[in-house]
């Protein structure tokens, strides 16, 4: 099941891709201090600030060999770089 949060995220995402308003961002992960690429959604204030919104993280491998779908779903292995 989907939680409500991630849905909101979801919908944050899809609102900040149709405006143009996403960037990816290298951080450093908390735990281990490795770098992490994350999928952000830009937000400019009127005085010219900005704050970087994380999303998503970015798989550093193959997904397609880490993950397995849901029962009676496939994973289409077609043009992963």
């Amino acid at each position: 099941m989907i939680n409500e949060g991630y849905e909101f995220n979801f919908k944050t995402l899809l609102a900040a891709a149709e405006n143009g308003d996403l960037a990816l961002l290298e951080c450093t992960d908390k735990q281990t201090g490795k770098p992490v690429i994350t999928v952000c959604a830009v937000a400019t204030y009127e005085d010219g600030t900005v704050d970087m919104i994380p999303l998503a993280k970015m798989f550093d491998g193959n997904p397609y060999a880490e993950l397995n779908p849901p029962e009676g779903s496939t994973l289409h292995e077609e043009d992963v770089h």
